[in-house]
């Protein structure tokens, strides 16, 4: 469509402060950042979004801002850009206007991506070096258009829970996996934002013990080209296209506000709502990718290319590109995001998926990198809770205990030890003291806290503990790769029988290690995160990567649930209680005054060889804080990972009086009315594979 077809609008020269679609009352200002481009085209729809209306050159170019303001134009009104520029992928561009291109900015979305040849830059039937090529296919036809809204922060917002972190609990789950099924929610609710707020989901998620809810990724994502060609779609929805637009698939009847009213009704319980974002990367791929928003806008700014051969991406996520934050605007990309998230969409914090990314500089992560210093010096983000996964794949990528003071992590080597010792694997023991202690190997440094190490058994990435339990080897058939996607190594046993069984006594043993496992994480020092449906034994029938699976294999079946299963639940939220009750579960400092004393089965002090001992699966944990006013303030926990039963001799108290069994792994939620008033030096038997504490 020609310029002249614009004239119905008057176009101004605007502003270039604030990017995006951002509407006035009376006319909206549209600002793209482009360093290289030559001329942007904003390209108006009707409603239908199928039908161009106006294509009009914005005017003005200021600090590589193209901006321009059109009187008139309100909330509702559809729109994409079209960017003209250089052509040479050699140089590391890739500007193709032929391609109807994605507003970074944009707050909402609508329509689908349409598969078609046509997103592609280049021809995709060439027969080599295709991406060398140049695509005169038009791809608006086939593109979701971005939407002009008026929506800004409530300043009459209520108050946040801003729950303690030496209390809190992250409980991960999927805002359409979780109410898919759920026989108490609408079915026209199901799998939405309003679902996920319905009261009854509220009350059982608070009922667990849990604080803070973290949902898998629902900013703007897409269906993988190539799991559309196998009638699959992205579930997890690591695969972001818009950082400010929430997914289409998940919003309410009220569009944009419904994500904001679950919130809400969250907060109304004390819940917490953090957000698992997804900034290393986007769903353009590599060079051989779409050309959706960010590669047609400013390819060489956005991403990072390989420095000799800009035409190729550095590839340190492993999903084809990364995201450049050492460039300033894609900086301030995501940071103006994750305040729109907080201010705006009023979230409480964030996980950031393979975090490390955002702390690399073009020598490497450096935990002193613009990301970082932006984050640490902002007035809003500095106060929310911040999550690192700290690894990525690229060169020095691991950075478990890393990052800056003020951010937690994903703590692997908690899941690997704890998971290895269960399992009953050999010369565990030192490690697993380290663990459960609050990994203070790793985290205490520089004034940082025990609850910097988010420790889990599992994630949404992985086997189930369901299944961590039920499964020897990983069964990802569904997924159309033949079984070679997915980890290899999860310390996974299933005890006699591969998947479901009818064997009591092997049902027995797996019930019994769950409690385990979950008891260990709830009174670990550090911050505990149990995966939704882990509760109740939710299994993913042996596939550890569900990332495409929106459907009954992935999602919680909620009508199937047996006693056995809501016994289960019980458990946890005994246990949750019980962290909740007693500080000495949930260390707020390594400087606190807690007497950590480890016991041998003998009663006695570990002593140096026995730590040695590659065939030691039992041993004790004394802790005693003192001046603790709420609640008990000394406790013993006695682990035995062997599987025969163990006898131990109860140490004495650090003060006078006598113990009690608070919780017996063997016999389930409930205390042991008959061992009260223990003493030292009596005798007390663990059951094979089982975990008791003393109070």
């Amino acid at each position: 469509m020609a310029d002249g077809q614009a004239k119905q609008f008057e176009v101004r020269a605007g502003q270039a402060t604030e990017l995006g679609a951002v509407h006035d009352g009376e006319g909206t200002n549209f600002a793209l950042f482009s360093a290289h481009a030559e001329r942007v085209e904003l390209c108006l729809f009707d409603e239908s979004g199928q039908n161009e209306t106006a294509r009009i050159t914005l005017p003005e170019y200021t600090d590589e801002v193209f901006h321009g303001y059109l009187p008139g134009v309100k909330p509702g009104q559809r729109y994409g850009y079209r960017v003209h520029g250089r052509f040479a992928p050699e140089e590391g561009h890739r500007f193709n206007a032929n391609k109807l291109l994605l507003d970074p900015y944009a707050r909402e979305f609508a329509g689908q991506v349409l598969w078609n040849e046509a997103h592609y830059g280049y021809d995709v039937n060439a027969d080599a070096d295709e991406d060398l090529t140049f695509s005169e296919l038009d791809s608006a036809p086939f593109m979701p258009k971005c939407v002009v809204v008026d929506w800004a922060a409530d300043a009459a917002a209520p108050a946040k829970p801003a729950v303690p972190w030496d209390r809190t609990i992250f409980y991960e789950t999927h805002v359409r996996g979780f109410t898919k099924l759920h026989p108490a929610v609408p079915q026209d609710m199901r799998g939405t934002f309003d679902g996920l707020g319905e009261q009854a989901i509220i009350d059982y998620i608070k009922s667990l013990g849990v604080t803070s809810v973290e949902l898998l990724p629902v900013h703007a994502y897409l269906d993988d080209h190539h799991l559309a060609a196998r009638n699959l779609t992205n579930y997890w929805g690591y695969n972001t296209i818009g950082f400010f637009a929430p997914m289409q698939r998940y919003e309410g009847k009220a569009h944009l506000s419904s994500f904001r009213d679950m919130v809400r009704k969250f907060h109304d319980a004390g819940l917490e709502v953090i957000l698992d974002v997804v900034y290393n990367h986007t769903a353009e791929g590599n060079e051989m990718g779409p050309t959706l928003s960010f590669k047609g806008i400013d390819n060489f700014a956005y991403y990072r290319t390989m420095p000799e051969e800009p035409r190729f991406y550095i590839n340190d996520t492993g999903t084809g590109n990364t995201v450049n934050t050492s460039h300033p605007r894609v900086l301030q990309m995501v940071m103006d995001s994750l305040r729109y998230w907080t201010q705006v969409m009023e979230v409480d914090g964030f996980r950031f998926d393979l975090g490390t990314i955002l702390g690399r500089e073009p020598h490497g992560f450096d935990q002193r990198g613009g990301f970082f210093d932006a984050i640490g010096q902002d007035p809003v983000l500095r106060k929310v809770k911040l999550v690192g996964e700290p690894w990525d794949i690229g060169p020095g990528g691991y950075q478990v205990g890393g990052f800056p003071p003020g951010w937690a992590e994903w703590n692997d080597k908690y899941r690997d030890t704890i998971r290895g010792y269960w399992k009953g694997e050999e010369g565990m023991v030192r490690d697993l003291a380290a663990r459960i202690t609050g990994s203070g190997d790793i985290y205490d440094q520089r004034g940082r806290r025990p609850w910097s190490g988010v420790n889990f058994l599992t994630a949404h990435d992985g086997f189930t503990l369901h299944d961590l339990v039920s499964y020897n080897e990983k069964h990802n058939e569904a997924n159309g790769e033949d079984n070679k996607d997915g980890h290899g190594h999860n310390l996974s046993f299933n005890y006699g029988a591969e998947g479901p069984t009818e064997d009591e006594g092997i049902i027995a043993v797996r019930e019994r290690q769950k409690r385990n496992m979950l008891a260990t994480l709830l009174l670990s020092h550090g911050t505990p995160m149990l995966l939704a449906g882990d509760e109740h034994g939710h299994s993913n029938r042996g596939n550890n990567n569900v990332y495409c699976q929106d459907n009954e294999i992935a999602w919680m079946r909620w009508e199937e649930l047996t006693r056995r299963d809501k016994a289960l639940t019980g458990f946890v939220q005994r246990v949750a209680q019980l962290r909740a009750e007693h500080p000495i579960f949930r260390r707020a400092s390594f400087r606190d005054g807690c007497v950590l004393r480890w016991v041998n089965p003998a009663g006695g002090d570990q002593q140096e060889e026995h730590w040695d001992d590659e065939g030691l699966r039992s041993i004790g944990l004394l802790m005693h804080m003192p001046d603790v006013e709420e609640g008990g303030d000394e406790a013993l926990i006695l682990f035995n990972s062997f599987d025969g039963a163990v006898v131990f001799k109860i140490p004495p108290r650090v003060k006078a009086g006598s113990w009690s069994v608070v919780l017996d792994t063997e016999t389930g939620p409930d205390s042991d009315e008959g061992r009260k008033g223990l003493k030292a030096d009596q005798e007390i038997t663990l059951a094979p594979r089982s975990l008791i504490v003393l109070m």
